[in-house]
């Protein structure tokens, strides 16, 4: 560079070099070039050059882009292992039975799609018979993430291996019955088969980073090896753009997961259009991977483009390639050789010399359906790189064309995802394509037929020897029951004594409680406590010089508090899992600790604590995910409730929560009042999820930081704080005939409801009971079931209207959360119901304050209680204003 074209000073001049001069040549060497031959050749020197550096362990930075080829060149692949024809034959049955089974269904109105599982049918293939590894071996095998819209080649090929018949493959998509096919990967639906459930589009990618992740902490705390695990995930170019699917990649690479394989099915395309119709998503991907610290191999172009990168002596098509917009390109893929050798070679006239020398047939092959993703030598070549890779995880970008083998109208179109089925004609077309035998008389049928060789078939026999070789079959998920003994009573007697004197949150009776349970001998080491960062704010500091905070690296620095009592401890073989600044990735955390008992055969006991605000609300859809995927756990909503933040304000004012969790099946959702009750949930969590007959649920706790006194646990109240409902205390000091009514409260607001029943009893000669309701949902959930036996006929009666049946007085119900949370179960209360709660946004303010205005202080109870009998003739009118005048109100 001249010094008339340098305008300012580079960073590069701030630093100190010993010999300015030869520094010089080398400046004078680069403009020698880029005068002599062009910029171009400037430009292709200096990027070989920082290649070879960095081949060569230069501490340089690396470039985040390379040119638009493939990584490994044809010269470079290894050798096949396989029959690469029995393959074939084996990937072409898989394909016509996948559009077979969505065309038949589509014709009933069901729907599918085709072309994703078209594009990627080698990427799933050379990975089922030379990769991925079964649980036969280890009971763990390989992860695999399957692309969600790709279910339908994963179904044809467990239907050629025997484990699906043609019955199964006609009920896809219908499940009615419990026999059908679920449309995409979703393990509650179809558990023998899926593992984890991907359609979600990016929640696979971040839970396949954490899934890998997860895999190393349990080898480095010494609970398994998994070390010959790896975890592969499907992804689709168009589902990167996802905040979830790039949101991680960053963790792996810093931690070298090289146990991991994202596999990135480029077809350009997404549901309505191309990806980057004016750039190029494969470089878009190459630099966000090799950014983060990722190992990027591109699998672009198909053998028959090495006639073509022979005759580029120039770089010109190289150049070419990288200059072109993915959307320019997908026309190309659909346009006879005459539009590309206008648009694509007349661009430079060294590429109109070359295409002269190329005929239109290679053109149009080159140009419409030569991709390496659809060769299996070049993805074998891809993954053996990736597999061998070690100190980063591997993204294989992989090019493929979207419909491929379903013919002209299918491949590169737009519209493609949305077409559902192919006609007779394009049928015998795929047929003809493939080489399958399959006469024209079956072809007649008003229904495509399903086509199999036979069990005793080569290919039936091939494939099976491939995954037997390779350790079972896959996907594959596998449960062997393994029951965790049941814990000692001492820490929930140590609950269940109450406090004393001295006041406690629930939030520090829960960790309190964890803590004694971890340092037990038998299950300890299976409690995997998760945090975003907040550990302190949650009294769990203590954890960390005891449990240690998981870091594959260990510490390689002097922590700054190391001279305290609670220092911060991080250690290869740590058990906090404290996760930064991420609810989602502490979620996906908690997921692969949930399904450990079935990934791994080893049940963990995962607990993840967070603002609750930040829980249901940010990470809703992952929960729901883990419901999909038969997770096991507990997630602890702390600083919980609209009013209980202090100064906090709207953002994190949570009084909803409840209401979210409620839609989640899976889900059993608590507001416990007192550490007893939270003792007592906890134990039974353990029985149903860990027990000798394990369900598969999920607790959602709802803990305070409100320090309180906590009383001692009444006697035979179990039951109740299991069902979701009991009496706490009975009215007592009045007259039999004095006004009385039900006072139920969840959580935090137990403590209003018991000043409130002081004030109401001193001051207006009222008795009230109080209830502590436990669980909103649950009573519901057992009420709805109860509804739905009466249905057919048999004679059950709702717990809630059981246990408040004969309770005198209307039935008042206070929460620190909208009033939908409890109005769940008015209609199956036999009392009148009346109920205030947190209804609108949150603010901040002193508890005090926050409660008067939402009008659920102890004061706006009374008030409340009063008007609710009122109507009813138990107290006069007036006694309404009276009472909110003597308040303030």
């Amino acid at each position: 560079m001249s010094d008339a074209m340098r305008t300012q000073p580079s960073a590069l001049d701030q630093l100190p070099d010993r010999d300015p001069e030869e520094t010089a040549e080398w400046a004078a060497s680069l403009d020698a070039v880029t005068e002599a031959a062009g910029p171009n050749r400037a430009a292709y020197l200096m990027r070989r050059t920082l290649e070879h550096a960095e081949d060569a362990g230069l501490a340089l930075p690396k470039l985040l882009e390379t040119d638009y080829v493939n990584t490994i060149p044809t010269a470079a692949e290894p050798e096949f292992p396989g029959d690469e024809e029995m393959e074939r034959r084996i990937t072409a049955w898989n394909r016509w039975n996948a559009a077979a089974m969505v065309t038949r269904g589509s014709r009933q109105g069901l729907g599918g799609h085709i072309a994703t599982f078209a594009s990627a049918a080698w990427l799933y293939e050379i990975g089922f018979q030379h990769f991925f590894r079964g649980k036969e071996a280890d009971g763990s095998g390989d992860q695999l993430f399957i692309q969600g819209h790709a279910s339908p080649g994963i179904y044809a090929r467990a239907f050629l291996d025997g484990r699906l018949t043609e019955e199964h493959l006609d009920r896809f998509r219908r499940e009615v019955g419990g026999d059908g096919l679920p449309s995409y990967p979703h393990p509650r639906r179809l558990p023998w088969l899926w593992e984890f459930p991907t359609v979600s589009m990016g929640l696979g990618p971040l839970a396949a980073i954490y899934q890998a992740r997860f895999n190393r902490y349990l080898l480095h705390r010494g609970i398994k090896d998994t070390s010959g695990s790896r975890v592969w995930a499907f992804l689709g170019d168009g589902e990167m753009d996802e905040p979830e699917s790039t949101a991680a990649l960053a963790l792996a690479g810093r931690e070298g997961l090289d146990n991991l394989t994202f596999v990135i099915n480029c077809n350009l395309q997404r549901l309505d259009g191309p990806v980057r119709a004016n750039f190029k998503i494969v470089q878009e991907l190459e630099a966000r991977f090799r950014a983060a610290g990722w190992n990027v191999i591109k699998a672009l172009w198909g053998s028959a483009w090495d006639e073509l990168f022979a005759l580029d002596t120039t770089g010109a098509l190289v150049r070419r390639l990288s200059e072109v917009p993915d959307g320019q390109f997908q026309t190309y893929a659909t346009r006879d050789a005459g539009y590309i050798r206008e648009h694509f070679f007349g661009a430079d006239p060294a590429l109109a010399e070359m295409a002269e020398a190329l005929t239109d047939a290679k053109i149009v092959e080159c140009f419409h359906t030569s991709r390496a993703g659809h060769e299996p030598r070049k993805v074998y070549a891809a993954y053996r790189a990736a597999v061998e890779h070690r100190g980063a995880p591997t993204v294989v970008l992989a090019q493929t064309v979207k419909g491929y083998t379903l013919g002209p109208g299918f491949e590169s179109r737009n519209a493609n995802h949305q077409m559902k089925k192919l006609t007779g004609k394009q049928f015998r077309a795929m047929r003809d394509l493939l080489e399958l035998p399959i006469p024209d008389s079956r072809l007649d049928e008003d229904v495509v037929p399903y086509v199999h060789p036979g069990a005793g078939s080569p290919e039936v026999r091939y494939l099976r020897e491939r995954r037997a070789a390779l350790g079972g079959p896959a996907p594959a998920r596998t449960v062997h029951p393994v029951a965790l003994p049941e814990p000692p009573a001492k820490p929930f007697e140590t609950l269940a004594k109450g406090s004393g004197s001295q006041e406690i949150a629930t939030t520090m009776a829960f960790v309190r409680l964890v803590k004694d349970l971890m340092r037990e001998e038998e299950t300890g080491r299976r409690w995997v406590p998760i945090v975003p960062d907040e550990a302190r704010t949650f009294g769990m500091e203590s954890l960390f010089p005891s449990a240690g905070i998981y870091s594959p690296l260990g510490q390689t620095y002097d922590p700054v508090d190391r001279d305290m009592l609670l220092y911060y401890k991080e250690a290869t073989d740590g058990q906090i899992l404290n996760e930064g600044i991420t609810e989602a990735g502490s979620m996906a955390d908690f997921t692969a600790a949930a399904t450990s008992y079935a990934t791994h055969g080893e049940p963990m006991i995962p607990f993840y604590i967070f603002y609750s605000m930040f829980g249901w609300q940010r990470t809703a859809d992952q929960m729901w995910a883990l419901a999909d995927q038969l997770g096991r756990g507990f997630l602890i909503g702390a600083t919980a409730g609209r009013t209980t933040m202090t100064g906090e304000g709207l953002q994190h004012a949570d009084g909803h929560s409840h209401l979210i969790a409620s839609t989640n099946p899976a889900a059993l959702a608590y507001d416990p009042a007192f550490a007893y009750e939270v003792g007592v949930i906890v134990r039974d969590g353990l029985r149903r999820m860990y027990g000798p007959d394990a369900e598969d649920v999920f607790y959602y706790l709802t803990v305070y930081n409100e320090p309180k006194v906590q009383p001692a646990m009444p006697h035979g109240v179990e039951e109740g704080i299991v069902k979701g409902l009991y009496r706490f205390q009975e009215a007592e000091g009045l007259p039999e005939d004095a006004p009385r009514l039900q006072l139920l409260a969840s959580g935090t607001a137990i403590h209003w409801i018991i000043e409130a029943r002081r004030l109401l009893a001193r001051d207006w000669g009222v008795a009230a009971d109080l209830w502590s309701a436990t669980s909103w949902s649950e009573l519901r959930r057992d009420a709805l079931a109860c509804d739905e036996a009466q249905l057919k006929g048999e004679d059950r009666v709702p717990y809630v209207t059981r246990v408040l049946e004969g309770a005198p007085g209307p039935v008042l119900a206070v929460s620190d959360w909208m009033r939908a949370v409890p109005d769940q179960i008015s209609q199956w209360v036999p009392q009148s119901w009346h109920s205030i709660g947190t209804d609108g946004f949150g603010l901040s303010d002193t508890r005090e304050a926050a409660r008067r205005h939402f009008g659920v202080d102890p004061e706006s109870i009374v008030v409340a209680a009063l008007a609710a009998l009122a109507r009813r003739g138990e107290v006069k009118p007036d006694v309404v204003q009276k009472a909110r005048a003597l308040y303030g109100l």
